[in-house]
């Protein structure tokens, strides 16, 4: 550098207290800048490898098992169940409704006969609802059904919240009790469609999930109800108009619903199934691509329709129900849905408040109620991964075993009031803990294997048949519990609901099949073959194999000596 170079440089700053420091803060941000950068960097990178890696694991996945086909899968089935709220609402009314109605001081009330009337009325429309929806079912379709059944509710609600226009008390409660039968239509009728629907738009992995959909809507149901007797106190026809408008609400959801693929191909509608089923399975629905996955799952679905249609043309419902994959899991269903109602499951929701004060219980009964709705709603959103690890027989004994030990417990607290009966707490935790129990298996797995056990064939038929005895029974149940209470005591009645439990739970250990992770072929087929078949077959299986593994061994020793 030259001289007049230096001169012309700027001198450099004097030096000033704090400028290490300055200069220290700089070298930080800088460094903290770098890092910050480098994380950046790090992040973005890690982020691409998950994706690559989630990318990776999607393609891996079958095509009704991937992101976009279960998201389809769940909102659909999220659209058809909420019709299933308003059943759930129709079921739990008296519950919320009884006390005003029972009122003496009010203009209109109902004597205790009328009052057990209008509580247990809807369930002698329930098996109607069972046999129409087993007509309609493989008739008009999954979708119109639904969407029927929605209609029939709705008008049961209309029917309810315009019937104190009367003057006269025959009158009102006369269509009073119009409007619950056709509740009871809905629910009866609202057991099986979207179980059904559900079970035919999904794979095995998932269709748990989807069909568990049907109790979350009814678990929702009935808690939306008590919560509305909660706040709405002695507003009958309140609680009936918001119920009303909450079923018209339904009815519009239940509209972009597609059809269900298998029964679109049942019905020859080859072109319509196709798209229905590329929709389900995250394609586009009218695009042309060829998809082998896709294409060999339709081709699959077509040969199950096209049997069904042929067995379906070649012998009536008569004929079919002698059939061992038919008449097997009629009666196991039957038997089910029956022991389901008789150890007081549906009692406990229709009459929870009534309940709640026989049982000694101390706080507000409708605030116990409440809690039993929140009790089963949350615990049905855990069925799933329950249903899923443990399987279905297992959660089912369980179930009906914790529902033996509630009951047994507040029948002890009637049994020993010196003791047992001193305990304030026992009352509400046996019968939320009784509600958690049901949850687990006896209230919402019948629900779940009704759309999985009958062929493709006579599924509305047979499970509509299926609905049709247990709802039955149901109503006999309710009807005759105010008489029960009066003949047993309440200790003793609830002593007959742990008994009852019990002898379910050796009926699930005895008689109903494991579904877990089947396809609904197999769960078919193994009705078809029975235990003497299934015996046989695997019989076979291992002689096939041990002369396999005999002939490499041969095989072996021949190679060893040359």
């Amino acid at each position: 550098m030259t001289q007049e170079q230096e001169q012309l440089m700027p001198p450099p700053p004097a030096y000033q207290p704090g400028m290490s420091i300055i200069s220290k803060d700089i070298e930080k941000q800088q460094l903290q800048q770098q890092e910050k950068e480098n994380k950046e960097n790090n992040n973005n990178s890690n982020t691409k490898k998950n994706n690559k890696k989630s990318g990776r694991k999607e393609s891996l996945l079958p095509l009704g098992e991937r992101h976009l086909a279960v998201l389809r899968q769940e909102l659909m089935v999220l659209l058809g169940n909420t019709g299933v709220l308003g059943s759930g609402m129709v079921v739990s009314m008296p519950s919320v409704t009884l006390n005003q109605l029972t009122d003496p001081t009010q203009p209109f009330f109902l004597d205790k006969d009328e009052a057990s009337w209008f509580a247990s009325f809807q369930n002698i429309a329930c098996p109607l609802g069972g046999l129409l929806v087993s007509f309609f079912l493989d008739r008009i379709g999954r979708k119109r059904t639904i969407l029927l059944t929605n209609l029939m509710g709705l008008i049961g609600w209309i029917l309810l919240a315009t019937s104190f226009l009367h003057d006269s008390h025959n009158y009102i409660y006369a269509q009073m009790l119009v409007g619950r039968a056709f509740g009871g239509i809905m629910i009866g009728m609202f057991v099986s469609p979207v179980g059904v629907y559900s079970a035919e738009i999904s794979l095995p992995r998932i269709r748990g999930r989807l069909i568990l959909g049907t109790s979350i809507g009814l678990a929702s149901g009935i808690l939306l109800m008590y919560l509305l007797g909660f706040f709405i106190r002695h507003n009958f026809v309140l609680i009936s108009c918001i119920s009303c408008a909450y079923q018209l609400v339904a009815i519009l959801l239940v509209m972009p619903m597609p059809e269900s693929p298998s029964w679109l191909l049942q019905k020859g509608k080859n072109e319509k199934a196709r798209r229905s089923l590329r929709y389900f399975r995250g394609l586009r629905r009218k695009g042309e691509d060829c998809v082998p996955e896709f294409e060999a799952e339709l081709t699959q679905m077509k040969m199950t329709a096209d049997n069904s249609r042929a067995t379906a043309a070649s012998e009536s419902i008569g004929q079919a129900i002698r059939r061992p994959e038919v008449y097997k899991p009629l009666f196991m269903m039957t038997g089910f849905f029956g022991f389901q109602q008789a150890c007081g499951v549906v009692v406990i929701i229709v009459y929870a408040v009534q309940i709640a004060q026989h049982a000694g219980v101390s706080i507000d009964p409708v605030l116990v109620a409440v809690m039993l709705g929140v009790a089963r709603i949350i615990t049905t959103f855990f069925m799933t991964s329950i249903f899923e690890k443990w399987g279905r027989r297992p959660s089912g004994i369980f179930s009906a075993s914790g529902m033996a030990v509630c009951m047994l417990l507040l029948a002890c607290g009637g049994w020993f009031p010196d003791t047992m009966g001193t305990w304030k707490w026992l009352p509400v935790f046996c019968i939320v803990a009784h509600i958690v129990f049901s949850t687990m298996g006896m209230l919402t797995l019948p629900f779940i294997m009704i759309s999985e056990v009958f062929p493709q064939s006579v599924r509305g038929s047979a499970s509509g048949i299926s609905v049709f005895f247990g709802m039955i029974l149901a109503f006999v149940m309710l009807k005759i519990y105010p008489n029960m209470m009066a003949w047993l005591g309440v200790a003793n009645l609830f002593a007959f609901y742990a008994f009852v439990s019990f002898l379910a739970a050796a009926f699930i250990y005895s008689f109903v099949p494991e579904t877990k992770g089947r396809t609904l072929v197999e769960i078919e087929e193994h009705w078809r073959m029975g235990r003497r078949g299934r015996r046989e077959a695997r019989a076979s299986a291992a002689a096939a194999m041990s002369s396999l593994n005999l002939k490499e061994v041969e095989l072996k020793e021949i190679f060893l000596k040359k």
